[in-house]
């Protein structure tokens, strides 16, 4: 057995095909993969084979933290508790020592016993969890409008989503996280701007942005909802409902069936207006953490 870096086209491919086997509510594409990884030369993309067979793949790279990195192992079903995934784990967690990064974190399915016990014997721990909602679209009601706010659309206005930033950094800070989340401009117009569909709403009080509610094309043609946030000054006043309810009659018009969030632990405010929307729960997705000890030379680490 062995594992490679996925360097060319083609070895993206075969780790999109891998992953998405693997993973197919978190489905990749090999443009997006490419695009990131020219971005960010700090990614890794990794391939597992046995006998020129692909039997996994992974990924690691850096969070949203500063000094934590972001590992993935995926291993086809096949090819479970053969040592592929504690190798896969092995050099993703070495590569993110190299860069300096003291640990490292990763999401596993709530549901998945086998990985959550994969995990911990690796040793990683539980710090979070985010549980998936998933809204139905129907008949949506008429978006309210609010005084003294004007909503519109990132088709309307799409310099709107560059001016953004300053409040997503902002909604960022304010998560209830295990740590501070924090997100770069180019991250954000990537992140949360590449696949985004003209049906993101914003809010404006006197021509500033003072909130937004994101809608995420996902690849395989799903919706997702994106950042909902409210300045800081402006929130508990109905602007996040007023949004999300204008998203939705616009889903609705589209003909688009389903839209999915997820929403962290402790971010009750949200999932209280979701649930008032007519969102359901559906899985949840635990976030799980592990230092990273160096290795005798001092440049190689593992949880």
């Amino acid at each position: 057995m062995r594992t490679r870096v996925a360097e060319s086209v083609a070895d993206v491919q075969a780790y999109v095909e891998a992953w998405n086997a693997v993973t197919p509510d978190e489905p990749a594409s090999v443009e997006k993969q490419v695009r990131r990884r020219e971005r960010d030369a700090r990614r890794l993309y990794l391939l597992a084979e046995h006998e020129e067979t692909l039997v996994g793949c992974g990924f690691a790279g850096p969070s949203d933290s500063p000094d934590r990195g972001f590992v993935s192992p995926r291993v086809l079903p096949a090819a479970r508790r053969r040592g592929f995934g504690s190798m896969l784990l092995d050099e993703l967690t070495t590569h993110l020592a190299r860069l300096g990064f003291t640990s490292a974190s990763a999401h596993v399915d709530g549901a998945d016993e086998g990985s959550l016990a994969f995990a911990v014997a690796h040793g990683f721990a539980e710090v979070d969890r985010q549980v998936e909602q998933v809204k139905p679209i129907g008949d949506e009601s008429e978006p309210v409008g609010l005084h003294g706010i004007d909503v519109v659309t990132l088709e309307q206005r799409p310099e709107l989503l560059r001016a953004s930033y300053e409040l997503a950094v902002e909604a960022y800070a304010d998560m209830a996280t295990a740590s501070p989340v924090t997100i770069g401009r180019d991250d954000w117009l990537d992140g949360d701007g590449a696949d985004v569909p003209p049906g993101s709403f914003f809010a404006l009080a006197d021509g500033e942005v003072i909130g937004m509610s994101g809608l995420c094309v996902v690849t395989g043609g799903g919706y997702e909802d994106g950042l909902t946030a409210v300045r800081r000054d402006w929130r508990r006043q109905g602007v996040a409902q007023a949004l999300k309810r204008a998203k939705l009659a616009w889903a609705a018009e589209q003909g688009i069936e389903e839209i999915v969030t997820w929403t962290q632990r402790g971010n009750d405010g949200m999932r209280r207006l979701n649930e008032r929307l007519g969102y359901t729960y559906r899985s949840v997705s635990l976030t799980v953490r592990a230092p990273l000890r160096p290795g005798p030379d001092g440049s190689a680490g593992k949880p």
